[in-house]
């Protein structure tokens, strides 16, 4: 395994970290995603720190808090050896007050997870979406007062926009609150927005990326074809989220499968290998409802692609370039970017 500190922060993090996004005592609301009980739940934990995953990702959302309490458990004995994050602001209950990143809900939240998982504080508190009904302030402030408190050690976002995140940290910074030291973002060879204005906010201020889903929803596994892809039980079948040109994704699945061949290791772990060569993500989250899945998923950080490989990827679903990147680009003066080799 290999290790690196997540961002400008003093928090070291492996490369590949466990999502436990899978876990159930028995909540089925999404049964294509929560389907790991708590026996092969301990399992795979214990696999990963076998393999050197020092990092464990969940979120009071999926499957109601379940998952926070299968994670705690399998890590109870080792709680100082290891970093959690979790996740908070979708909804928790039905009163309209348990949902968001308002004050009440954010202290509210952070001592539900913290009695879920067992444990007398988190390393990584993460607010899990934008909340457009609470200030910036108001969140910002409150997750401060809780580093402070010792209930969290480090604080991030997941799910935000570049322009809402640089806000934060400035705001951050000219009150000296708290500082954000990562951002959980979806990043995959299919779906490379984040690179348009997401990473150079992140290298800017020095905010590390947890990658979710870098095989886009199983998509990369290699497992699915156009005439398999909609049938059976699998998460793709049921609860298909991402907004993929799945068209051009099997061009880059078949690819990959040659890649491959030639390395001989799975389509899987060329896809993670792909993201593991990119310096913007920092860990990246690997999720399994197998325990084939898994093993196969950490084998990742043995397959070093050649600097050829990752360009030929990159140039078969590059980002798209929004407005005004694309006028950026255009514009950039000639002498300059022939000076700097842009």
């Amino acid at each position: 395994m290999k290790y690196t500190p997540m961002g400008d922060s003093g928090l070291l993090v492996s490369r590949l970290s466990f999502g436990a996004m899978t876990f159930t005592l028995g909540d089925k609301r999404v049964e294509a995603v929560f389907k790991v009980g708590e026996e092969l739940g301990q399992e795979m934990v214990a696999v990963a720190i076998d393999h050197g995953v020092n990092f464990f990702d969940t979120a009071d959302a999926y499957a109601s808090g379940e998952s926070e309490i299968i994670l705690g458990r399998a890590l109870k004995g080792r709680r100082d050896a290891v970093v959690i994050s979790t996740k908070y602001g979708f909804r928790a209950g039905e009163g309209l007050a348990q949902a968001g990143l308002s004050r009440r809900h954010t202290l509210w939240s952070v001592d539900q997870c913290l009695k879920r998982l067992d444990t007398d504080w988190i390393d990584l508190f993460i607010a899990h979406k934008e909340d457009p009904t609470t200030s910036l302030e108001e969140t910002l402030v409150a997750l401060d007062d809780l580093v402070r408190s010792g209930k969290v050690r480090y604080i991030g976002f997941s799910n935000w926009s570049a322009w809402r995140a640089a806000a934060a940290l400035e705001f951050q910074k000219a009150n000296g609150l708290a500082r954000f030291v990562t951002g959980q973002m979806y990043y995959s060879l299919v779906d490379r927005d984040v690179e348009t204005d997401v990473i150079p906010m992140m290298r800017h201020y020095g905010v590390g990326m947890m990658v979710w889903s870098p095989l886009a929803q199983g998509f990369l596994s290699g497992k699915y074809t156009p005439d398999n892809l909609k049938k059976g039980d699998h998460r793709l079948a049921t609860f298909d989220v991402l907004p993929l040109d799945k068209t051009k994704g099997f061009e880059v699945v078949d690819k990959l499968r040659e890649i491959a061949a030639a390395r001989d290791c799975s389509v899987a772990q060329v896809a993670i290998a792909w993201l593991l060569a990119k310096e913007a993500a920092t860990s990246i989250i690997i999720g399994a409802s197998k325990m084939n899945q898994l093993q196969d998923n950490l084998g990742a950080v043995d397959v070093e692609l050649s600097a050829e490989e990752v360009g030929t990827l990159d140039a078969m679903m590059p980002p798209r370039t929004s407005y005004p990147a694309w006028f950026s680009e255009m514009t950039l003066d000639e002498a300059h970017k022939n000076a700097l080799g842009l």
